[in-house]
């Protein structure tokens, strides 16, 4: 998804990854990691962290940048991560069968991701 504003003139490129089968802490513990940070530095601490939470989280940032660049024609040197978040979703409530016919509940917690990416250039440009 991507939002141009025009009331200032800066660009900004949003992405929403939503029902995502991962834990709420454990994705944000990766996401507190590339708030604020450039494009490039976040895709090395990305690929360099042993969460599994960081492998869906680094699809999207980069789905994000190529977004930016194929659509709006950012470049992604200038690109930087303004705002990333991570909300719960829905849970999945599954039935595991048990001894003598009884169920045991399983609830798989899922969450949805959002990131934000913005032009250095001209957010600095406008404020």
């Amino acid at each position: 998804m991507i939002r141009r504003k025009n009331s200032r003139s800066s660009t900004e490129v949003k992405v929403l990854a939503q029902h995502i089968c991962m834990s709420v802490f454990k994705a944000r513990r990766v996401i507190d990691q590339i708030r604020g940070r450039s494009y490039a530095d976040t895709l090395m601490i990305l690929e360099l962290m042993p969460y599994w939470a960081s492998y869906p989280i680094l699809k999207l940032v980069y789905s994000a940048a190529s977004n930016a660049t194929h659509n709006l024609g950012l470049k992604e040197v200038n690109l930087f991560i303004s705002q990333a978040e991570v909300n719960g979703g829905a849970i999945v409530k599954k039935l595991r069968p048990r001894a003598r016919g009884r169920s045991y509940p399983i609830k798989r917690s899922t969450c949805h991701i959002k990131i934000v990416l913005k032009d250095r250039r001209k957010s600095f440009i406008n404020l």
